[in-house]
């Protein structure tokens, strides 16, 4: 018998937003989940991409696969992190069009804002300043897809959507020492630290700044909430053609690196190496629209920080090592 469920090709399946959409969708629709790894299809790959959608009947698209990292990945790997974000883009939007996919979500990003943006940050922002340096080529390439999303719409009537997360953590996160987000890199960090017995804790930067950081849980349901809005009511919702996805809710580094200390029975004391960048001085998002279509976000930070290192370690993403030895 033929399976009409609705096929739901979602893209970075493995990556953290991307598992995070594929469980959700497991849990709350009937729907055929279609993926491909890295070594399947390369989405930086045009012929390969065309290919891919030629051969498959796709009626949804969830694009979560990106070139992602924190501050030192985007510092180190500027070229890779603005060419392959936009090949990716770039390849998988005109494909989509191409073979008549019913609907597509595109994923970018807070850091697509001015980096002395007004707080909390609202959608018209877009391309009112300029970008926080560290991460501008990376922005730039979701930007782009912003736009690929709105040019498609208007000129082939397409019903391609777009929401900008900001910071985010949870399950399927990335523990590299180097290439790491912040709250999995301070993880990373403290964790090792209590294992170790040490007596501090340096942390990049002054301390300062203020981020907002949202559960990938919660993105997820998000995600799945704007593609079911019907056409006019997104419009209507999202004139600038996309909406802020957040947590309504800011801490600062140094009083995360506290929490995160707590989360992982760290005992020493946090130190801050103001050598260090900074970055954006502070990035809280507006989300008045997407609460305004009846999606707010359920996950507290210090549960989701509990989640995310009971998480990390049940899967032996942060290892425990034999204290060091006495000086």
């Amino acid at each position: 018998m033929t399976d009409t469920r609705p096929r739901i090709y979602v893209a970075g399946h493995r990556g953290m937003v991307g598992s995070a959409i594929a469980r959700a969708l497991r849990a709350n629709c009937d729907v055929e989940i279609i993926t491909r790894t890295h070594a399947e299809l390369d989405l930086c790959d045009q012929q390969q991409v065309q290919a891919f959608f030629a051969g498959q009947r796709i009626d949804q698209v969830y694009l979560a696969a990106a070139r992602v990292g924190g501050i030192h990945a985007n510092n180190a790997f500027p070229a890779e992190f603005i060419q392959q974000n936009l090949a990716i883009a770039t390849n998988v939007i005109h494909a989509a069009w191409q073979n008549g996919v019913r609907q597509l979500l595109f994923l970018g990003s807070s850091c697509i804002y001015p980096r002395l943006a007004e707080q909390p940050i609202r959608e018209e922002a877009l391309l009112t300043g300029a970008l926080e340096p560290t991460n501008a080529p990376y922005a730039l390439a979701k930007i782009a897809g912003i736009m690929l999303c709105s040019s498609y719409n208007r000129q082939y009537g397409t019903d391609f959507r777009c929401a900008m997360p900001t910071n985010l953590y949870g399950p399927g996160d990335n523990y590299h020492p180097d290439n790491s987000h912040v709250i999995p890199g301070l993880l990373r960090r403290f964790h090792d630290a209590a294992a170790q017995g040490a007596a501090q804790v340096s942390v990049w930067g002054s301390g300062r700044p203020l981020r907002e950081f949202l559960h990938v849980d919660d993105l997820a349901s998000a995600c799945l909430h704007l593609m079911a809005l019907p056409v006019a009511t997104y419009r209507h919702a999202a004139p600038h053609g996309f909406f802020n996805v957040g947590s309504d809710d800011e801490v600062s580094i140094a009083a995360l690196a506290a929490l995160i200390a707590r989360t992982t029975g760290f005992h020493g004391t946090i130190g801050f190496d103001a050598s260090r960048p900074d970055g954006t001085p502070r990035k809280r998002l507006d989300c008045s629209a997407i609460a305004a279509t009846g999606w707010h976000p359920r996950i507290a930070l210090q549960e989701g920080l509990q989640d995310t290192y009971r998480n990390a370690l049940s899967n032996g993403l942060l290892s425990t090592r034999e204290p060091a030895p006495a000086a």
